[in-house]
């Protein structure tokens, strides 16, 4: 599967792609709000997608993952909100989601960002060092969906908020 997988930053082109791809992955999702696709929809407009890189396969989208900035009540700046991160069912198991994720953090750590946060499957998750730390809270989960990554040592403490942009509902 991985042969001919390209990870590249998205284009204006990709938009539909983009959204169709994300609409697929979390249709029969466990856990999702049936507005991810809205939600990158609405990032893009705010202009709140820090990092949006896409998977491709044979010149079509079969993946994406985007990054946004968080605030933390304390005032830590430089922290970003992992998601949605999606993949079209018929892909999913094969190392696309997972090199997407990796690419992200990558470009993140590059960037001299803080640290990144997700809400997400633990299992999943920490497999990329992210973990529950009770020094960020997001209410609402149980508090052990709620992971964080730190680039370097730093010590935030608070509340997190994700962008406006994840509140919208179609």
């Amino acid at each position: 599967m991985r042969e001919g997988l390209t990870i590249r930053a998205e284009t204006a082109a990709d938009a539909r792609a983009i959204e169709a791809v994300t609409a697929a992955a979390f249709l029969d999702a466990r856990h999702t709000s049936g507005t991810e696709q809205h939600i990158v929809n609405a990032l893009r407009r705010a202009g709140g997608l820090s990092v949006s890189l896409v998977a491709e396969v044979d010149s079509k989208v079969v993946g994406h993952v985007a990054l946004s900035p968080v605030s933390v009540s304390d005032g830590s700046a430089g922290w970003f909100g992992l998601g949605p991160v999606s993949v079209l069912p018929q892909r999913q198991g094969a190392g696309i989601g997972s090199r997407l994720v990796r690419e992200a953090l990558r470009i993140l750590r590059e960037s001299g960002a803080a640290g990144c946060v997700v809400l997400g499957e633990p299992e999943y998750y920490g497999r990329f060092g992210f973990k529950a730390d009770s020094n960020l809270v997001f209410p609402g989960p149980p508090p052990e969906y709620f992971q964080a990554i730190a680039f370097h040592p730093v010590n935030t403490r608070g509340t997190v908020t994700y962008h406006e942009a994840f509140e919208v509902r179609g």
